[in-house]
């Protein structure tokens, strides 16, 4: 009407049409009715609207008025004024609180938000999108790939202490091959499962875990003169069981991406911590030894069938001793002597072959006999450690024992086994932090000492964080 353009919703476009058709006399006052959704006495007022005022009639009288409950203009000017000004930094969840508490004005989060967007006034802290994922299939043969995590749960319910659940998972079938409570997440848990895995199923082709220290060495620790000299850093104890079974370490870059085992902790959580509160577990070991009646009944009632049927797990080595592989091994020097510092203890290693001495050998291990290029070493029962004083080096102007060997009796580090070995020999062990030539030759002379995980001590778990 008077070239004026008016624009009409989906809606209004749709009544305008069928009142045309109703005033061309195309339909009937019932049919325009049912096709409107209409009564009959409302389609008889809109046509009298529309014959009246045209297609401004089909126009909702509230089109282009300001909402009665909108902001008045001298409080957002305000708003903005402040958020500019006093406030200026101030995330908009923040400055909501701020307002109302110190300037009296009560807005809502929205609308603050809302009048501060307008206004060109962004908030300083940008949240980001969440990244898109997408699905990963499960992998087809049981074996290929196994995930492993610990969860810190108050799995007790306040019975007992706060333990952790190390657990590892087949990613596919989701099958619980093992679990074990501990008391911290440490190597010794990881050690405990994948033992069990290696001598029931057998040996995995891929561990999936996360970034945790356990499994690798961070890039912030620095490296050893020795490692620098190598090009690499030493493993961890549980890197290295990988290397020695040849199991690929596959580390994940959220926890959502090893989502598996984290849907299976939610689940324990929910009904492992039941069944242990209905059994009365109020202590670790009881804990472990119900594990082992929970997890066939578990995987019985969700367990998958793997795409296909023929699993992927190598059998275990033929003639590898378990002991020598699931173990935490540390370098040591023998001293001249032929002994060795095991904490408070002190090893005899007795002579090899043709009367062999071993002295100024490094050798790897806490707690356990020395393996000498995989033959174990002849050994007499550890004794106490010999304690040092003065009256050793009584003579005037003599030098005092190194300070590591002053009362040092649980680090087994090596720089403080090296230290011990000193003292042992009077100060003439020579240490592999010397020239390359000395490194060299003391690794063709290497002395590997195991413990089997049966004996691993919870005092030399911490090393490998």
């Amino acid at each position: 009407m008077n070239g004026e353009t008016i624009v009409l919703t989906q809606r209004a476009q749709q009544q305008l049409m069928v009142l045309n058709a109703l005033e061309r006399g195309d339909l009937l006052m019932a049919q325009a009715a049912d096709l409107l959704g209409l009564s009959v006495r409302q389609v008889r007022r809109l046509r009298a609207a529309y014959r009246q005022r045209g297609p401004h009639a089909l126009i909702h009288g509230n089109r282009g008025r300001r909402s009665p409950r909108r902001v008045d203009e001298a409080t957002r000017t305000r708003v903005i004024r402040l958020a500019r000004t006093t406030y200026a930094g101030v995330n908009h969840q923040h400055l909501t609180e701020l307002l109302a508490e110190r300037e009296g004005l009560t807005l809502s989060h929205p609308t603050i938000h809302r009048i501060l967007r307008g206004a060109g006034v962004p908030s300083p802290r940008r949240r980001r999108p969440p990244r898109h994922r997408r699905r990963r299939e499960r992998l087809p043969q049981a074996g290929m790939l196994v995930q492993v995590d610990g969860s810190d749960h108050d799995w007790l319910e306040g019975r007992g202490p706060r333990l952790v659940l190390v657990a590892a998972v087949d990613d596919a079938t989701g099958e619980v091959l093992a679990a074990a409570f501990r008391d911290e997440e440490d190597a010794h848990g990881y050690l405990l499962v994948l033992r069990e895995i290696a001598l029931t199923r057998g040996l995995p082709l891929a561990l999936y875990s996360d970034r945790h220290g356990i499994f690798h060495r961070p890039k912030r620790v620095p490296l050893t003169i020795e490692e620098q000299l190598r090009g690499a850093p030493d493993p961890t104890q549980v890197g290295r069981v990988l290397q020695e079974l040849s199991i690929r370490w596959i580390p994940a870059a959220s926890p959502q991406a090893k989502g598996r085992i984290e849907r299976l902790f939610g689940t324990f959580q929910d009904r492992l911590r039941g069944e242990l509160r209905l059994a009365c577990v109020a202590e670790r070991d009881g804990a472990n030894a119900f594990l082992a009646g929970f997890l066939p009944r578990y995987n019985a009632r969700f367990t998958q069938p793997a795409a296909t049927p023929t699993p992927a797990f190598r059998p275990w080595p033929v003639g590898l001793d378990p002991d020598a592989v699931f173990c935490f091994k540390y370098l040591r020097i023998v001293a001249n002597d032929n002994t060795v510092t095991l904490g408070p203890h002190l090893v005899q290693i007795l002579a090899g072959p043709q009367g062999r001495s071993y002295a100024k050998a490094p050798r790897r291990g806490p707690r356990a006999p020395g393996w000498y290029r995989g033959r174990l070493l002849p050994r007499a029962a550890p004794g106490p450690r010999p304690a040092y004083s003065r009256s050793v080096n009584s003579h005037p102007g003599a030098r005092p024992p190194p300070r590591e060997t002053q009362g040092a009796t649980g680090n087994s580090g090596p720089q403080s086994a090296q230290a011990q070995g000193r003292g042992a020999d009077s100060g003439r062990v020579e240490t592999r932090q010397g020239s390359p030539l000395e490194a060299d030759a003391g690794r063709e002379r290497e002395v590997q000492c195991s413990t089997a995980e049966d004996k691993i001590t919870e005092s030399l778990t911490g090393q490998n964080h």
